[in-house]
């Protein structure tokens, strides 16, 4: 539990970093949800490194990411009216609240939740560290 806390809130404020570093502010909600994507992206590495490359890895990460935006988006955005984001003038976009060129930035996104996943692992709970297999 320790270390899966330690993770995700990890997560969540490398999300909330990138956030105000990109658009200048954040919401509250995207703490949680940069948390909870990068546990799972985290998770993935963690438990199929050696079966999954890092390329397979990053798609499936943009592809997770994109779903959880979409989900928090839609019950955010949509159904609560709290218009944390939009990306309605964005091309190829679903609702507003997800589109094609963010989902492409995830998967690139995905590269450092991979590699600062390993970091942490390696500095903070003294795990091996990970060898690379890209395709």
């Amino acid at each position: 539990m320790y270390k899966s806390f330690i993770l995700f809130s990890c997560g969540g404020i490398f999300y909330l970093t990138i956030e105000m570093l990109w658009r200048g502010y954040s919401h509250w909600s995207m703490f949680i949800l940069g948390g909870v994507c990068f546990s799972i992206i985290g998770l993935l590495n963690e438990k199929c490194m050696e079966k999954i490359p890092v390329i397979l890895q990053m798609m499936i990460g943009a592809v997770v990411i994109t779903a959880l935006e979409f989900v928090t988006g839609y019950i955010l955005n949509i159904k609560l009216h709290m218009n944390v984001w939009s990306y309605s003038d964005m091309p190829f976009n679903i609702m507003g609240q997800v589109c094609l060129p963010y989902m492409v930035l995830w998967f690139f996104m995905s590269l450092a939740c991979i590699f600062m996943d390993d970091f942490l692992r390696q500095r903070l709970f003294d795990m091996p560290k990970r060898q690379y297999r890209w395709f």
